[in-house]
């Protein structure tokens, strides 16, 4: 396209984010009324981009999480993926579309083998290889694990990092963590940090994690806080951990944990 001095005109694509908010709200019922847990709440996640939400308790981080999967509906405003608007569209299809969700407590399948479940988060069966390096990459003797149940004899550690074990086979365009240091030991928990360094050298996908560890907040390319439903700031790591950090320490006069 040329203007009337015949030069090329630049015409400048807005880019598409992988994930957007635009002004989500989401209410629960309380006594007659309605409790807002999300306040027309704004964001994006971009392409290859690693995010935490951090922010005290009860202040809607997990929500956020559950509205991008579709585990909850918002009350009001839009989610976009891709461009694409799925506020409506259910679980299974967000799956499809390439969003994976890891729970605070990751679900127990009894019968259900590790190699078993790679292979179904892979969506065709892998050979033992290859099931061998993804549970490698969290930190797993494959040969000890790959053909034990997904039961109650793996601990909480266990399960957590086999279940980022089944992310990573399912080669996610978005995956969201909801508190993967919850309920687990010291040395599961750094080798949940290593497995999530993995993740930022790969740049496969886009991440998202709800934490308040200090630890994974030092691989995060972007943060925000929440607190009563509301984004209270927003930054790039070096920007804001410091200050974050810095913030913490005066309230309680104490370093945040660094496990």
């Amino acid at each position: 396209m040329h203007n009337l001095f015949g030069a090329k005109s630049a015409v400048r694509k807005r880019s598409i984010s992988m994930l957007e908010f635009q002004n989500v709200s989401f209410q629960v019922p309380a006594g007659p009324g309605q409790l807002e847990i999300i306040d027309e709440l704004s964001f994006s996640v971009e392409r290859g981009e690693f995010v935490v939400i951090t922010g005290p308790n009860g202040g809607g981080k997990s929500t956020i999480a559950r509205l991008a999967m579709g585990i909850s509906q918002p009350t009001q405003g839009r989610i976009l993926f891709e461009g694409a608007d799925i506020t409506e569209t259910p679980i299974v299809e967000r799956a499809k579309l390439g969003i994976g969700y890891a729970f605070q407590q990751p679900p127990r399948f009894k019968g259900l083998t590790i190699k078993t479940l790679l292979d179904l988060a892979h969506g065709s069966k892998l050979d033992e290889a290859a099931c061998c390096q993804y549970l490698s990459d969290v930190g797993l003797c494959a040969r000890d694990y790959i053909h034990r149940e997904c039961d109650a004899s793996l601990s909480g550690g266990e399960m957590k990092r086999v279940e980022i074990a089944t992310l990573m086979a399912r080669r996610l365009k978005l995956a969201i963590f909801d508190e993967p240091e919850a309920g687990i030991d010291l040395w599961s928990f750094s080798m949940l940090v290593e497995s999530f360094k993995k993740i930022c050298k790969g740049r496969h996908e886009s991440v998202i994690i709800i934490s308040h560890q200090e630890r994974i907040m030092q691989l995060a390319d972007r943060i925000l806080i929440v607190a009563e439903g509301k984004i209270t700031d927003e930054g790039s790591r070096d920007e804001l951990l410091p200050q974050l950090l810095r913030e913490l320490g005066e309230a309680c006069d104490c370093p945040m944990p660094k496990c």
